[in-house]
């Protein structure tokens, strides 16, 4: 998957779609959910064109992967999602139904999450 300039993330970033902001920084954005799945539900994303993990931790200064993992934990606890437990998420590529071509993190919580996965028969 390529980056996508296009991409609803990167129209955020440049101010072009409007967002709640939850947290920002140098190279951080944080903001919520526009269809939360929890009662929180708040997507981080770098600010560089970044489209998944691998191409982020492959090409990412140590400054913005440094302030991604910041951002994740600051988020979480301004929520008040640590005393009661909270889950990340990052879906990429086909397999793990990446919707958004722009590498970014669901904070979820505010409720009991379940299971991630089906048990393997």
């Amino acid at each position: 998957m390529s980056y996508d300039a296009g991409n609803a993330f990167a129209r955020i970033l440049r101010g072009e779609l409007p967002s709640k902001k939850v947290y920002e920084d140098a190279h951080v954005f944080a903001f919520s959910d526009i269809r939360p799945q929890a009662p929180v539900h708040i997507l981080v994303i770098p600010k560089g064109a970044y489209v998944s993990l691998d191409d982020f931790t492959e090409k990412a200064s140590d400054a913005e992967q440094a302030a991604l993992m910041r951002a994740i934990g600051k988020v979480a606890r301004d929520a008040g999602l640590p005393k009661s437990g909270y889950r990340v998420l990052s879906n990429i590529g086909d397999h793990g139904h990446q919707e958004v071509p722009h590498l970014h993190f669901h904070v979820v919580g505010g409720r009991p999450m379940g299971r991630m996965l089906q048990k393997a028969d």
